[in-house]
């Protein structure tokens, strides 16, 4: 089956949204997405130093790696999943979260989904 990368590069809405956006998107979001059929792992990554002195599109990035057929099948069940308020049972805090802080705590520069291509590991690969 063919494997897909949804990316995401997600920031705080400003400084004072720092801990409300680690609370619901960095603790909750992620796992929750990542609960959805077809998901094989979710995964936040944050900037920690610049490469090749480049500036740098977002300091937070998410990975969710997805089996399905094409990537439109992969966000098709993504937001059908999404939409559920009964998709599994840590959906309500979520979304209680959410509620409490006033909607989604982030701004959102960019996202997409890539289709893997090649897989090479390194020598610090673990099997």
């Amino acid at each position: 089956m063919p494997q897909f990368v949804l990316i995401g590069l997600c920031e705080p809405e400003n400084e004072e949204g720092q801990a409300a956006f680690e609370e619901w998107f960095i603790n909750q979001h992620i796992e929750d997405t990542t609960h959805c059929p077809g998901f094989v792992r979710g995964r936040v990554f944050e900037l920690k130093g610049p490469h090749l002195d480049i500036n740098y599109v977002s300091k937070y990035i998410s990975l969710y790696e997805v089996e399905a057929e094409s990537y439109e099948e992969a966000e098709r069940i993504l937001n059908e999943w999404q939409a559920d308020a009964n998709a599994w049972p840590g959906r309500k805090h979520h979304w209680q979260t959410a509620e409490r802080l006033g909607g989604m705590p982030m701004k959102i520069g960019g996202s997409g989904w890539y289709e893997l291509l090649r897989d090479y590991s390194g020598p610090a690969a673990k099997s």
